[in-house]
């Protein structure tokens, strides 16, 4: 973790801060901190145990650190960007929150599928939107397991979609019309967005530009408290039943027999 609260009880970011050696503490728990630094560690911290953290069950991997500090970096220009923000009615602390609605969560990690749904779950019940952003651990190949399931967020224009981050590239990838043929070999196209094309406008609206394949954005109603990411793209996607029921085969990302797609439900059409 990059934030805690110094001897002083004020929040410190060691992104952003020059820290020295003092106690720190974590500031959803409450528990101690130690601050690792070091020539071949990157800067943060860590608890001294977890055992009475209701807010985390694991230290975070380099993996997760470096995707988590990249997202920092990278938003803080466009956005009002809150790096590892706690939510004590969910006992909860997202990644990076922006605009005070959306929680990005780096997921570089197996978690078990329950905790999963309960992490999103709650994230919904609260109004907020919640988009899982996963490392290489997590990355699609020719078999979609059931943890990944869990990840697939549904848009009508682009099917069943995932979001990936590359910190080593430095882009978020997107997998989309993801489906299985029938030896159950996983097929999608994928599309790579440059930090550098995002565009944070108000109360939550988002928007990049892909150059030379499609533009697309991801926006709220910010009327609807329970509203999901809507995306519009510019994909000659065919948009009927057919393919909504075709694709419902692999979604259990909201509910068991329908999907919410643009704020509205879809039922199962077998």
């Amino acid at each position: 973790m990059f934030v805690a609260r110094d001897a002083r009880g004020e929040l410190v970011n060691v992104l952003e801060d020059k820290l020295e050696k003092e106690e720190y503490t974590c500031p959803a728990c409450g528990g101690q901190l130690r601050l690792r630094q070091g020539p071949s560690v990157r800067t943060h911290f860590a608890h001294k145990s977890l055992k009475d953290c209701d807010y985390s069950f694991e230290n975070e991997s380099p993996e997760h650190l470096a995707n988590k500090e990249s997202l920092y970096h990278w938003l803080k220009k466009e956005a009002e960007v809150q790096l590892e923000y706690p939510l004590p009615e969910l006992k909860q602390i997202a990644d990076v929150f922006v605009n005070g609605n959306l929680a990005l969560e780096v997921q570089c990690s197996l978690l078990p599928q329950k905790i999963l749904k309960e992490r999103s779950e709650g994230y919904r019940s609260q109004g907020y939107q919640v988009l899982w952003l996963l490392g290489e651990k997590l990355w699609l190949k020719e078999r979609l397991t059931r943890l990944q399931q869990g990840f697939l967020y549904f848009s009508q224009n682009m099917g069943f979609y995932v979001w990936e981050l590359d910190s080593e590239k430095q882009v978020l990838r997107l997998k989309y019309l993801i489906h299985q043929d029938l030896r159950g070999k996983l097929h999608y196209q994928i599309c790579e967005v440059s930090p550098s094309t995002w565009h944070f406008k108000n109360q939550g609206h988002y928007r990049a530009q892909i150059p030379q394949t499609t533009a697309f954005s991801i926006s709220e109603s910010v009327n609807s408290p329970h509203a999901i990411l809507k995306l519009h793209t510019q994909l000659a996607v065919k948009k009927d039943r057919k393919i909504i029921s075709s694709y419902y085969n692999f979604g259990n990302m909201y509910m068991d027999s329908s999907f919410k797609e643009d704020g509205k439900d879809f039922k199962n059409t077998h």
